[in-house]
C-alpha cells in the first residue's frame, strides 16, 4: 500500500477522534489550552508509534507462530499499558509543568481507547512493519491536529466570549461536532 496514501487516510479522512470518534475523553477535557494540548498529542503519538512496532512484532513473531492470538488484545493491552508508565515517568521527570497540566488525563492513555484500537487497526489491515509505524505515526499526528484545532477554537471563544448559557461542555460539543462534520467532507479524498 502506498504510504502517502496510508498517511492521508490517518491524518485527514479517517482522523482518530473526528471521524472514528475514538480518544474522545481527552479531546474533551485535555483541548482548554492549545500547550496542553500539544503535550498531549506528543504523549499519544509517542504511545500509540511505540506501541504499534511492539504489538506488530508480538504479533508476528509470537502470537502467529504459536496459535495463540486469542490472547492479542491482553498482549496488546500490557504493552499499552507499560509504555504509558514509561511516558508518565519521562514526563514527570523532563516537564513537572505539563505533567500537572495533563493531570489525569496522562494515565488515562491507559484506557484511551485509540491506544488499543490503532493496533488492532493496524493488524487488521495486514501492515507490515513499516506500513504499522508510518499509519500509527499518521494517526498520532491526527489527534494532535485534532487536538490542537479545538483547543485553538476554545481559546479563541474564551476571548471572543459566547453566551453564558454554553459555558463548559455545551460550547465544546458544538464544536466537536462542527469539526467532525467539516472532516466529513474529506471522506471522498482516498479510496
Amino acid at each position: 500500500m502506498d504510504y502517502i496514501k496510508i498517511i492521508i487516510l490517518a491524518i485527514i479522512v479517517n482522523n482518530i477522534i473526528l471521524s472514528q470518534f475514538l480518544g474522545i475523553c481527552s479531546f474533551l477535557g485535555v483541548t482548554g489550552k492549545v500547550s496542553t494540548a500539544i503535550g498531549m498529542g506528543a504523549a499519544v503519538t509517542f504511545v500509540i508509534t511505540m506501541g504499534n512496532a511492539i504489538t506488530y512484532l508480538i504479533q508476528a513473531y509470537i502470537l502467529v507462530p504459536y496459535h495463540i492470538e486469542f490472547l492479542q488484545n491482553i498482549m496488546f493491552i500490557f504493552v499499552v499499558a507499560f509504555l504509558v508508565q514509561i511516558v508518565e515517568i519521562i514526563v514527570k521527570k523532563s516537564v513537572p509543568s505539563l505533567y500537572q497540566a495533563l493531570g489525569i488525563y496522562l494515565p488515562l492513555i491507559t484506557t484511551n481507547c485509540a491506544t488499543l484500537a490503532v493496533a488492532l487497526l493496524a493488524v487488521q489491515n495486514h501492515y507490515n512493519l513499516m506500513q504499522s509505524v508510518v499509519y500509527a505515526i499518521a494517526i498520532g499526528v491526527g489527534y494532535t491536529l485534532a487536538m490542537v484545532l479545538m483547543a485553538g477554537i476554545r481559546e479563541q471563544m474564551e476571548i471572543n466570549g459566547y453566551p453564558k448559557g454554553m459555558k463548559g461542555f455545551p460550547m465544546t460539543l458544538v464544536i466537536g461536532s462542527l469539526l467532525a462534520m467539516a472532516f466529513m467532507g474529506f471522506s471522498g479524498l482516498v479510496k
